[in-house]
Order: structure tokens, then C-alpha cells, then sequence
């Protein structure tokens, strides 16, 4: 008996080297799309950010100008409600530390506007009109402490 024994033709070799350059090709194509999609999109999301710290603060600024106008022209509920969000998002601010959108100056200095809150809302809430003149003065404070 004799056995002939005759080598098969080795294919699954070529075809795991098609396989992984087939592979390896995807690869590559998937970077190329991306790779430029992921700079995108992290330098939108930098941007972002960015434009939510400048909505905050100029938030903040329209709160208590609306309460200044409101105030001089004698419409004392809306001002002591625009001036109770400015009062409580500036504490807010304050409160969140060095994740705030106010820098360590402004922190500081704006900490020092918190004093007269309470008397503020209650001349307010008494529609008492020295009320506009308090907000006129915290608005100047403010913006001054914030352009600095």
C-alpha cells in the first residue's frame, strides 16, 4: 500500500493577507474621515464653551440693568426680580470657585456687591425710589469690577 500523499495548495494564507490589507485599507479610510470630523468637533465644542461663559456673565449684566431701568421708571416688581436673579446667579458664580465663569479678581470684588443684596430687594419690595439709585450705583460697581 502506498500511500500517496500529495500537498493541498495552501490558500488561507493569501487569503488572511488579503484579508487583514483589506482590513488595514478600512482602517486607514476611517481615519482619514475622522480624524478631521473629531479636530471639528473639538474645536466647535471649544468655541461652545466659550460662548456659554460670555451668555453668563452678559446674562448677569442684563439682569441688573433691567432691574436699573425697571427701577427708574418705577415698575418695582420686575426690578427687584431682575435684581434677585443677578444677586443669585452671582452667588452661584461665586460659589463654583475656580470652575466659575469670573476670574479670581472678579470673585473677589464681586463679592463685596453681595453686602447690600438684602437692602436692595427690600427698598424694592417697599418700592422705595432711592431703590434706583442703589442699582445705578451696583451697576457702575459692577461693570467696573468686571471690565478690570
Amino acid at each position: 500500500m502506498k500511500e500517496d500523499i500529495q500537498p493541498t495548495p495552501v490558500k488561507s494564507n493569501r487569503l488572511k493577507q488579503r484579508l487583514i490589507i483589506y482590513a488595514g485599507v478600512l482602517l486607514v479610510v476611517f481615519l482619514l474621515g475622522f480624524v478631521p470630523m473629531w479636530l471639528k468637533a473639538r474645536t466647535a465644542t471649544s468655541s461652545l464653551l466659550e460662548k456659554e461663559h460670555q451668555l453668563t456673565l452678559v446674562t448677569m449684566q442684563s439682569n441688573l440693568a433691567s432691574a436699573t431701568i425697571d427701577a427708574r421708571r418705577g415698575d418695582y416688581e420686575p426690578a427687584r426680580q431682575a435684581a434677585s436673579q443677578f444677586f443669585t446667579s452671582l452667588r452661584g458664580e461665586i460659589d463654583k470657585g475656580e470652575s466659575s465663569n469670573l476670574t479670581k479678581g472678579q470673585r473677589d470684588g464681586t463679592q463685596a456687591l453681595l453686602v447690600g443684596r438684602d437692602e436692595i430687594i427690600t427698598l424694592l419690595a417697599r418700592s422705595d425710589p432711592a431703590s434706583a439709585d442703589r442699582l445705578a450705583a451696583l451697576f457702575v460697581a459692577y461693570r467696573k469690577i468686571m471690565n478690570s
